[in-house]
């Protein structure tokens, strides 16, 4: 009977851990036009508990392709009922030398579809089709942001949070000039320090069942 409750609990806790845990996902985002010739590694973590977005945007391109703006798009399609400035309530400080917008972020080229919820942009008017080469993410280079607020709160997963990005590059080796890339499928694993601590707990069980077994 003790075993089987044992079984019971382990199982329920391991259900309420692996539901409430931050994962974490990786995605290569390349360009639309020339993948070859703009690419870049994208790494996020979500956690649903606070509602903490944290993306950390390395540019893998060959030289000269510069990142000059980060969006998301969290509903793909959503232009009409959204209209330009898509889902708000989320915020952000700057980072680097891009600055947040939680707003209309213009039209994104390539993709005419797409209504950016928020972004970054290196540009002083906050327009994702613009953006400053020399403040962008230049090859080699990584930036985070951080990301939170209200917006979250719509039973949003990790992994639609990463297929939702859009990348501009400028300064792209011609003949390209310029590129936007957009997220692809996600690579999800759980944190490392989440599963450290639920695997702490479940020896903490297993370690309280021996002792109870040897006083009975």
């Amino acid at each position: 009977m003790f075993r089987k409750a044992l079984l019971t609990t382990t199982a329920a806790i391991a259900m309420f851990a692996l539901s409430s845990v931050a994962r974490a996902d990786t995605i290569t985002v390349v360009g639309n036009a020339n993948g070859t010739l703009s690419r870049a590694t994208v790494s996020t973590t979500f956690n649903d508990a606070t509602n903490t977005f944290t993306v950390t945007v390395t540019n893998t391109s060959p030289a000269g392709s510069t990142i000059t703006g980060i969006g998301f798009d969290i509903f793909n399609g959503d232009f009409s009922g959204n209209n330009s400035a898509g889902i708000t309530g989320f915020s952000s400080a700057s980072a680097g030398n891009f600055n947040f917008t939680d707003g209309a972020l213009g039209n994104v080229p390539q993709f005419n579809s797409a209504v950016l919820d928020f972004g970054f942009t290196t540009g002083p008017s906050g327009n994702f089709n613009g953006g400053q080469v020399a403040n962008g993410i230049a090859p080699g280079q990584s930036l985070t942001f951080t990301i939170t607020g209200a917006g979250f709160g719509n039973g949003l997963t990790a992994a639609q949070l990463s297929q939702a990005i859009y990348l501009r590059w400028q300064n792209v080796p011609n003949p390209v000039g310029s590129d936007v890339g957009h997220g692809g499928t996600p690579n999800t694993v759980p944190e490392p320090m989440t599963m450290l601590l639920f695997g702490s707990g479940l020896a903490g069980i297993a370690a309280r069942a021996r002792r109870r077994t040897k006083k009975a």
